[in-house]
């Protein structure tokens, strides 16, 4: 730092120790304001969870919230294998339960926030006499889409549905895999397949270029788990979020975007 001429000694000292306090003020703030919180979070959550983080921001100073969006099974694969994440949050109870089983989750007896169905969906403009599960084995439908059973939530549902009516054997041969719902609903919604598996608050994205034509039972609950991170530095926040996510301030924001209770 430079001094004036002529300044004294004793003044140049007082301006020293002045400078050193200010940055010891300045730096705790600055500290406070980078603890950000990523959020590992199935993809069919993207639109509502933009919200729910933007409340949690609201009404936590000093947190932000950083969202990973991607299929569940993928989601966890990444975090063990060293992806920086705090928190995931999958739409199936096996992914979960994987996740706790390898130690790269927290268990949480109380995970489950939200709830889902799974929609048959064929393109908007189909003219294909399609209303249930079993109209798939007709010869004029070619390509079915569904998410990769490994890792995509969804497909893991479709086949659970598509086994519970025997019809396996029928559509395996039109089966199409996608990496994720989002492609699945692309697919659909460009006439690149002639039906697919959806959860039913993805048909939102396409408007009317998709048509739900079913509603299936599924044999396991669709639920979403929120869990928090084994290697989080952020174990507090994160619980805080899971917490949030459990409010019935969330609950009223998942409701509007068509999501059920847990």
């Amino acid at each position: 730092m430079a001094y004036p001429r002529g300044m004294p000694l004793t003044c140049r000292h007082l301006i020293l120790r002045w400078t050193r306090a200010a940055l010891l003020m300045v730096l705790p703030a600055t500290s406070a304001v980078a603890q950000v919180l990523t959020v590992a979070v199935d993809s069919s959550l993207g639109a509502v969870m933009e919200v729910v983080a933007r409340d949690f921001e609201a009404a936590h100073s000093g947190l932000s919230v950083k969202l990973l969006p991607g299929a569940s099974g993928a989601l966890l694969e990444k975090i063990g294998q060293g992806t920086a994440a705090d928190l995931l949050i999958s739409a199936d109870a096996q992914t979960a339960a994987l996740g706790v089983q390898r130690r790269v989750l927290l268990p949480d007896l109380r995970s489950a926030v939200a709830s889902n169905t799974l929609v048959l969906v064929v393109p908007g403009s189909s003219k294909l006499p399609l209303q249930r599960l079993s109209d798939l084995a007709l010869p004029e439908v070619v390509r079915v889409a569904m998410g990769r059973e490994s890792s995509v939530p969804a497909g893991r549902y479709a086949r659970e549905a598509i086994d519970a009516q025997r019809l396996w054997p029928s559509l395996q041969g039109k089966v199409v895999i996608a990496s994720d719902g989002r492609e699945v609903l692309d697919w659909v919604a460009n006439a690149e397949a002639e039906a697919g598996f959806v959860f039913a608050t993805d048909v939102a994205q396409a408007a009317e270029r998709v048509r739900v034509v079913e509603t299936l039972p599924t044999v396991t609950p669709i639920r979403y788990l929120a869990h928090v991170v084994a290697s989080t530095r952020y174990a507090a926040p994160a619980r805080s979020f899971v917490d949030h996510l459990r409010s019935d301030a969330a609950r009223s924001v998942f409701k509007r975007f068509g999501f059920g209770l847990p």
